[in-house]
């Protein structure tokens, strides 16, 4: 398998109007995003990012302005930033005291992210962060042991099929962990691309139960 292109990540944009109602929405489209990435690493640390640079819009540009979500790769950094149509109104990162209410936006993004800036466009400005993966390549998978593991099974999977034998199994209870193990390794590989975990259990489970069945009515000598 080529895992250096195994989950395409395109990059997106939502627009919305500066107001908190449109922050907890936000929020869950980034994890539908991240989730569909197999980011689920960041995932917490990318909504709280665009919590703080969205309210950040919403305190020093004005209710209702237009603004826009944009996330994307930069190489294996995960790359968000939201736009807004005031130049003028740049944010900078201030130093909040203990008690101080005010001030702790930007300073969270700064703890959260790897870098984060403001640039202009051609429309106003850009707020902008950056997160740390343990991706290799943009489009890879994220590194776990677990989902390398899984991969290299399923690579080999037809060659340990044509080569089993049943000659030296283990001991039941011990191949009954070893098959709780993988089957912990493939969701966290279809995680890891994207996939929905628990999808692939409901398809296994009613593949199961057809398979099941068809075994019971054999023995019953059904047809």
């Amino acid at each position: 398998m080529n895992h250096d292109n195994c989950v395409p990540r395109k990059g997106w944009e939502v627009p919305f109007q500066a107001a908190p109602r449109e922050v907890p929405a936000l929020r869950r489209i980034m994890r539908l995003h991240l989730t569909y990435w197999g980011l689920l690493g960041v995932l917490e640390d990318a909504q709280l990012c665009v919590t703080e640079l969205a309210t950040n819009v919403v305190k020093h540009v004005g209710l209702g302005a237009p603004a826009v979500l944009a996330v994307c790769m930069n190489g294996t950094k995960l790359h968000l930033e939201v736009q807004d149509p005031h130049a003028d109104a740049v944010p900078t990162l201030d130093c909040a005291g203990t008690h101080d209410e005010r001030g702790r936006g930007l300073a969270l993004v700064d703890a959260m992210s790897e870098r984060w800036g403001v640039r202009r466009t051609s429309a106003g400005k850009a707020t902008w962060c950056e997160l740390a993966t343990t991706l290799t390549s943009p489009n890879g998978h994220v590194q776990d042991q677990r989902v390398s593991r899984a991969d290299g099974l399923l690579s080999s999977y037809d060659a340990h099929v044509a080569r089993f034998t049943g000659a030296g199994v283990a001991p039941l209870d011990q191949a009954a962990k070893g098959a709780a193990s993988l089957i912990v390794d493939l969701l966290c590989w279809t995680q890891a691309h994207g996939l929905d975990p628990e999808l692939l259990l409901e398809e296994a489970q009613e593949s199961f139960e057809v398979a099941s069945l068809g075994r019971h009515r054999c023995s019953l000598g059904v047809t």
